[in-house]
């Protein structure tokens, strides 16, 4: 949601969804061998290194010995490394990232088993600890880790709407367009399908109010499909309420995990997570009752997958049909009352993502814009991709690993696709990391196409959303959202909400709130993919994404004026007129199409194809062959191994188990009765698990 921020760092994290003042704070970070600059609000105590790939052996000794004795680590195992460590009085040494033997193999590809955090005395003087750190040959980097911080102006929380208000006040209306879902929410959410209505004119007299077709063709999406569950999106944000009887259907759960068992069960280096983590409080337990929390993870899971067609609430994007389950939400929780995560956090986060089924990352957060005024009190952020890299390299990596490793060269995308808030500082250019070439930038528009006042926009921008615009729509000093007494409608967006930690409706606006509108039609998108059985690269995906828009530019060539009172709410409120002209190029590809999208996906990506299989000596693995095939659940399945010394086969319904007899390779066939046919190598190993880490 819009908010403005305030700073004590140079370049600070922040999210980009709320309105209210925010502090946050973030550490430089050269390279190896140069002098460490740290900023004076850096986490006391407390610095994050990179080793050189060539000490690997040497700290996986280490780590091996402290996991032997059941204590913790306090060196590396390597001498000079330890001998700085000792002068400097570190006291903890640990891996940032745990490991998860399912993904150990790839974590080491990236170079994510060389990021340690070390933890010192809070009287050490960092700087020098840095400096120190920074001149090893065997670290290539160090950088400071400071925590997000939130400093809440509470304003636009107190307005919200039970079920059974939003219910009598949606009696009172027709719905927004046919074919919608009975929720009574729908009739609300012009940013589904806007039929052009009046009821929501600039109330100021600047503006056009709501133009037909300025949303994301949902109705049209829903005639082919409504959401999968094995597409899972995870939330980055505050905890999302996964009790909100609108969500509760489509939150992702860890079957392996209960909660308050104390144990990681499924060994992927994190105890109880069943329905995410809490990577502010290091728990499993997901928390949204926190007297500062906002609503803002629950908010903006609802867009993205409200449950649908079950009479209650509002509607997701992707949130399924009547008894039909939507896409999963995974909530990985960077933000609890007034306390966030640190630097390390937040890249353990979006690694538990891809490791844990995630193939989308919905991130309404970012740091300001490069171009953020200084005079409004923002602190401008990085203003280029290099300048960012070499700021933030944990983040970088972590992401990158996401983006390369989320999802399935065998299922329906291989890759992750990265979705951020372009940022609401007015600016010329998209925040970071939404600006970085490999991520999904999203700007906000206003329900009549028009940019939205607040959003963020420039060449780097991949497409827009719907994010409502209250300095746009609302009189002159009234407060958001919309006034249900009055019948004025702020125009901004509809979806899941909390109150006093009880489920609640709400409207926000902000580039946090378009941000999850194409995280919804791209989860949306990959559903009608599994539909369809077709595979795409992420790459490939996003660019399908970006012809999926209806065009913008169109609106901004006409010499038209937008008229808004900026930060309306305030005293000193004043008119502001900006050329649509500006925009014209800046504000990505277009607004993103459903209906589109899911029409492109139709003859585009290629087929599915059956996965090989690692199986270990006297082992079974078992695959579902329906996931491969169109209406593969209504098919019969011959399969045939061509060297039974080796592995056997059974077809047991649409599950193929292949068993391991002795070590080597053969070949199998999978035939469709009465169709196609596909033939997979199987090895078998001493000892194997799922992808061939041994």
């Amino acid at each position: 949601m819009k908010k403005k921020f305030l700073y004590t760092a140079l370049f600070a994290l922040l999210l980009a969804g709320c309105s209210e003042q925010e502090l946050v704070e973030q550490p430089s970070t050269p390279s190896g061998g140069t002098e460490v600059q740290l900023p004076a609000d850096v986490t006391s105590g407390e610095l994050l290194i990179k080793f050189d790939p060539a000490m690997t052996d040497i700290l996986d000794r280490a780590v091996t010995v402290a996991t032997r004795s059941g204590g913790a680590m306090t060196r590396s195992g390597i001498p000079s490394t330890d001998e700085v460590l000792a002068i400097l009085g570190a006291y903890h040494f640990e891996r940032i990232f745990p490991v998860d033997t399912r993904n150990e193999e790839r974590t080491r590809a990236a170079g994510l088993h060389l990021w340690y955090r070390v933890k010192f005395d809070e009287n050490t003087d960092l700087k020098e600890a840095a400096k120190r750190l920074g001149k090893l040959g065997e670290i290539s980097k160090v950088q400071g880790n400071s925590h997000i911080k939130r400093a809440y102006n509470t304003r636009g929380y107190r307005s919200y709407i039970s079920e059974s208000a939003l219910r009598q006040k949606a009696a009172t209306r027709a719905t927004t367009a046919d074919g919608g879902f009975n929720d009574p929410g729908f009739s609300y959410q012009w940013h589904y399908a806007n039929s052009g209505s009046n009821e929501f004119d600039n109330q100021n007299g600047l503006g056009n109010g709501s133009a037909v077709g300025c949303d994301v063709n949902c109705l049209k999406a829903w005639e082919k499909c409504t959401g999968d569950p094995s597409i899972i999106v995870a939330v980055l944000d505050e905890g999302v309420m996964n009790t909100h009887p609108d969500l509760v259907g489509n939150i992702w759960i860890n079957e392996k995990e209960q909660p308050f068992a104390d144990t990681d069960a499924d060994h992927n280096g994190y105890k109880d997570d069943r329905y995410g983590y809490n990577f502010v409080s290091d728990t499993g337990i997901i928390s949204w009752w926190e007297a500062a929390d906002t609503g803002h993870g629950t908010h903006v899971a609802g867009t993205i997958a409200a449950m649908n067609g079950n009479g209650e609430g509002v509607c997701g994007i992707a949130g399924g049909g009547p008894g039909k389950p939507g896409v999963r939400i995974m909530s990985c929780q960077v933000f609890s009352g007034e306390y966030g995560v640190g630097l390390d956090a937040e890249a353990r986060a979006i690694k538990y993502a891809a490791d844990n089924g995630a193939v989308i990352l919905q991130c309404s957060w970012g740091y300001n814009s490069s171009l953020a005024s200084m005079i409004e009190g923002y602190s401008p952020g990085p203003g280029t991709e290099e300048e960012w890299v070499s700021m933030n390299p944990l983040e970088k990596e972590a992401l990158d690993y996401f983006i390369n490793n989320a999802g399935s060269p065998n299922g329906v995308i291989d890759g992750g696709l990265a979705i951020f808030a372009s940022g609401n500082e007015y600016a010329g250019m998209p925040a970071y990391p939404a600006a970085y070439s490999k991520c999904v930038a999203v700007s906000a528009v206003a329900a009549d196409f028009t940019p939205a006042s607040y959003s963020n926009y420039g060449v780097e921008v991949t497409v827009s959303a719907p994010g409502g615009d209250t300095e746009y729509y609302n009189p002159l000093g009234q407060e958001d959202p919309e006034s249900w007494e009055s019948g004025i409608h702020s125009g901004s967006i509809l979806s899941t909400w909390i109150q006093n930690g009880s489920p609640v409706y709400g409207f926000m606006d902000g580039t946090s709130m378009a941000c999850p509108h194409v995280s919804g039609v791209a989860a949306l998108g990959l559903s009608y993919a599994v539909k369809l059985r077709r595979h795409f690269k992420a790459s490939e995906f996003i660019e399908l994404l970006k012809t999926s828009v209806k065009p913008l530019d169109s609106w901004y060539t006409g010499g038209e004026v937008k008229k808004y009172y900026r930060n309306h709410l305030s005293s000193g409120a004043s008119l502001t007129q900006v050329p649509l002209s500006k925009y014209v190029g800046k504000m990505g590809t277009g607004l993103v199409d459903a209906g589109s999208l899911l029409d492109n996906i139709e003859g585009s990506g290629s087929d599915m194809v059956v996965p090989n299989v690692y199986v270990a000596e006297g082992a079974e693995s078992t695959l579902n062959l329906a996931y491969y095939f169109v209406d593969g659940e209504q098919l019969t399945y011959t399969c045939t191994s061509s060297d039974t010394t080796i592995a056997t086969v059974a077809v047991r319904g649409t599950l193929m188990t292949v068993s391991g007899i002795k070590t080597g390779a053969t070949r199998i066939t999978v035939k469709v009765n009465g169709g196609s046919e596909q033939t997979i190598t199987v090895t078998v190993r001493k000892k194997a698990n799922d992808n061939g880490w041994m």
